[in-house]
């Protein structure tokens, strides 16, 4: 967390034109006038870049991915994502990156000199923070030797690495395109050249039974790695499996393997800290938990959201999506499909919905600090939830129970009124 400072304070020299400079800090000027809210200080700020091609779009992915039809645009696009880092310049001045990270889509299809030049340029316009947690999203179908040792060289020091299952039925069942032995070996690649790994893993997949979900979890946990974020497969709408559901497990054997994440996981040393994330000991995703605290991030890219704080108001942001439409407008200089502050009687719900997914809660006097607003706003909701046993609350802590952990729409609900 950092003091507030007018734009401008702090600042370093920049390659960015000034006329680019000029232009943008007039944008961010009118974001800076008083309003309702009074934030003593601004949240910590991470930075998102979005890659948007894919090899092939999996038939459960609701992310902003494109199947790469010939040859990338890759220096056209890393030069639209600089471009568009220096456009943003101006609303983060003076303002230390503590995490970076790189999604997709599968940016682990960007070549090693690409994703050089990416580091470099963020190097060259950002104050990035001496220990920064840049984390890059990996397919295992795209693992080359090589080409992730550059990537370790070049400064990634976190893969997040899309397993989602060791068993090549369900693998397939998926859409994914690799099999279980590409799994396998992304995986000692990954061991081998980075110290720090996250791997993602899904269950309640078409057909699945509860031994082969034990299977798929302990053979990710017999690879020891830091991190594992763990996935119920879920039907999200304008996706080829909402459009055609496969046959899933049914709620109690959902349910059933529910119980054995939890089971498996924590004999295994993970400490349950998110919905869906589990980590060893020191092995927190940091650019996760700035999302869930209700922290500040720029995104840049196609379809990139940000959510940036000033001292009296905080501004969401989104790119436009199709990555040709995204570097057109960013050539024209405007990059912005949607803009909007979040209203002062949203601020609550925005911050409960993403607090109340830490297993722990949260300290009550961050809600003042990352909304500007006073705890007692949401005092009828929290006796509302309290009352239900849904939440924990003292001097201390908020956090959901494990009844509130078991029913959190429902929690989270509570708080949209």
């Amino acid at each position: 967390m950092i003091p507030i400072k007018p734009v401008g304070a702090g600042a370093g020299k920049s390659t960015t034109p000034a006329r680019t400079i000029d232009a943008a800090a007039g944008v961010a000027a009118q974001y800076l006038q008083p309003g309702a809210l009074n934030l003593a200080a601004l949240p910590p700020l991470s930075l998102y870049i979005h890659w948007p091609w894919c090899v092939r779009k999996c038939p459960y992915c609701d992310f902003n991915s494109h199947e790469a039809k010939g040859e990338v645009p890759e220096k056209q696009y890393l030069d639209a994502l600089r471009l568009d880092l220096e456009m943003a310049l101006p609303l983060i001045w003076g303002r230390k990156i503590h995490t970076v990270f790189i999604g997709g889509g599968t940016p682990s299809l960007m070549s090693a000199a690409g994703l050089d030049r990416l580091l470099s340029d963020l190097r060259t316009l950002l104050p990035l923070d001496g220990d920064a947690e840049i984390t890059m999203e990996a397919n295992p179908g795209t693992f080359e030797v090589e080409k992730f040792r550059s990537y370790r060289a070049s400064g990634i020091n976190r893969l997040s690495i899309g397993i989602q299952s060791f068993n090549a039925r369900h693998l397939q069942a998926l859409g994914r395109i690799h099999d279980d032995g590409e799994a396998r070996r992304a995986v000692d690649i990954a061991h081998a050249t980075f110290d720090n790994f996250n791997l993602d893993l899904m269950y309640a997949l078409p057909s699945q039974t509860l031994d082969e979900a034990r299977a798929d979890l302990a053979t990710a946990l017999a690879f020891q790695p830091p991190h594992l974020s763990l996935y119920h497969l879920t039907m999200e709408p304008n996706t080829v499996f909402a459009k055609y559901p496969p046959e899933l497990p049914d709620d109690d054997t959902s349910a059933d393997m529910q119980d054995l994440v939890a089971e498996m996981t924590g004999a295994a040393g993970y400490g349950h800290y998110e919905v869906s994330a589990y980590a060893r000991p020191g092995h927190r995703a940091k650019h996760n938990l700035n999302y869930w605290q209700f922290g500040d991030y720029l995104g840049i890219g196609a379809g990139a959201h940000s959510k940036l704080s000033f001292p009296h108001r905080v501004l969401r942001q989104a790119r436009y999506k199709q990555p040709k439409s995204y570097m057109e407008q960013m050539a024209n200089g405007t990059p912005i499909q949607e803009e909007n502050e979040i209203a002062r009687d949203e601020m609550g719900f925005e911050f409960m919905l993403n607090a109340l997914r830490l297993q722990d809660g949260f300290a009550p006097n961050l809600f003042s600090e990352r909304t500007g607003l006073a705890l007692n706003t949401i005092e009828k909701q929290l006796n509302a939830a309290e009352a239900k046993g849904l939440i924990y609350r003292d001097h201390a802590i908020i956090r959901p129970t494990e009844l509130g952990h078991r029913f959190l729409n429902d929690l989270q609900q509570i708080f949209l009124g």
